[in-house]
């Protein structure tokens, strides 16, 4: 048999322990999105859950460290998109994912996508500062991106109106916002490119959600920026929105309005080129600042995997799985001691005397009537009898005899008189006749 201490074999402790170590170590950060089942939230204030979709699972806790940064409180039956790590729970050797964040499936998911695009494109290159094209000091002329309906073109022909009458504008009309809008956007940049008319453009939109500026996220519409030989501003939304289009384009622009301050051309050149190198300069920043950010959390993420907390977490899971087992003995445990107190209750009211002695006078009033009835169906049966008995004797009754005008002699003793021989003179006899008696003597 070979020996324990061979490195070969391993303990089960040790597998799990191990496998634990791979699945967190090799594979980082995954992105889930699935249906929530199971959820619970124990008094720790760590969830526990599981993600599914139609044809798989896997179990999922989330601790209060993470929790506690979610808007809203998962349900059953509800799709989200999360953000989490492998693991595997020692114990049971269960494998498992730990949640670090959690939207809901929908706004979640266009997050998800912007990131991933946005880390792509960073990769690449194509936000570096060596890529942007400086803006002309003074365009001869403006050309503008946008639908030729919305709010957007009225601002920026407003604002270049009233700074730069002179300036020529060309319009490129296009969709903003849909399925098509982005491949629109990108053709109307190449089109101005091959037109050469213009010497800056302004792409761009008003405000809305996530969803309504999406077509500004897309990598049709980032790749056509980049290679853009017209140097680009992108006006996109408000001041708080980002897309990638502000990522990629020379110059981003809080406002549409803003866009046509930039190009045109007034006693503020000088302000106009500050502003310019001033939304450069937070362009670089914003561009160093996500790169730092994605940096550091790669560094978290490492740091994460071998913090101490991590450990504890799974103490902590473990120790809600004990109070939650703990817990269903317990109420297993009054529920049995509940039935069997149920029990003793019955048979101690199967043989409680109030209980009895009811039966007792149940089953006496039942005989009581039965001896009743029996009694009354005696005597009808009895009086039957009797009737019938009477009939059978008045047929043979000397009465009956009687009544036919026969009579019936006796002596003076009542014994009935058959013959002469048994009188003699002077002997009283008495004579019965249908309705009464005659009394003779014998001469």
């Amino acid at each position: 048999m070979p020996s324990n201490t061979n490195p070969n074999i391993y303990t089960v402790s040790r597998l799990n322990a191990e496998v634990r170590l791979l699945l967190e170590n090799e594979m980082g950060i995954v992105w889930l999105i699935g249906e929530v089942s199971n959820f619970s939230s124990p008094v720790s204030g760590h969830w526990y859950l599981t993600l599914k979709d139609s044809r798989a699972q896997v179990k999922c806790a989330m601790f209060k460290g993470n929790n506690r940064f979610v808007n809203f409180k998962p349900k059953n039956g509800q799709q989200v998109l999360v953000k989490a790590r492998l693991s595997l729970y020692e114990p049971r050797g269960d494998y498992q994912i730990i949640i670090e964040s959690m939207q809901p499936e929908g706004d979640g998911r266009l997050q998800q996508e912007f990131d991933q695009l946005k880390m792509k494109l960073a990769s690449e290159g194509l936000f570096a500062q060596t890529l942007k094209k400086s803006l002309p000091e003074h365009p001869r002329c403006v050309g503008v991106i946008t639908s030729k309906t919305g709010a957007a073109l009225h601002d920026i022909l407003q604002v270049l109106r009233r700074r730069d009458p002179s300036l020529p504008i060309i319009i490129y009309p296009t969709l903003v916002q849909g399925e098509d809008a982005s491949i629109q956007i990108a053709q109307a940049i190449g089109c101005a490119n091959s037109r050469a008319e213009c010497d800056v453009l302004i792409v761009g939109r008003g405000g809305g959600s996530l969803e309504d500026l999406w077509c500004f996220n897309s990598e049709i519409v980032a790749r056509t920026i980049a290679a853009s030989q017209i140097p680009i501003i992108s006006a996109v939304g408000h001041e708080i929105d980002v897309t990638i289009a502000d990522f990629v384009a020379d110059v981003r622009a809080p406002t549409p309005s803003a866009a046509a301050e930039l190009v045109s051309r007034d006693n503020t050149n000088k302000k106009q080129a500050f502003q310019a190198y001033r939304h450069k300069i937070a362009s670089a920043m914003r561009h160093y600042f996500a790169q730092q950010k994605f940096e550091l959390k790669q560094l978290q993420h490492r740091l994460d995997r071998q913090h101490p907390a991590n450990r504890l977490q799974r103490q902590q899971q473990q120790l809600d799985e004990y109070s939650m087992r703990l817990e269903r003995a317990v109420q297993a445990r009054i529920n049995k001691t509940q039935q069997h107190l149920d029990r003793q209750r019955h048979q101690l009211q199967l043989l409680s005397p109030e209980k009895i002695l009811r039966n007792q006078q149940y089953l006496l009033s039942s005989k009581e009537r039965e001896m009743n009835e029996a009694m009354k169906r005696y005597l009808v049966s009895s009086r039957h009898t009797f009737t019938r008995l009477m009939d059978k004797m008045n047929a043979v009754s000397p009465l009956a005899t009687l009544s036919r005008g026969y009579s019936i002699t006796q002596n003076a003793q009542g014994d009935v008189i058959h013959n002469t021989s048994e009188v003699q003179q002077g002997d009283l006899i008495v004579t019965r006749l249908k309705d009464g008696e005659i009394r003779s003597i014998v001469k």
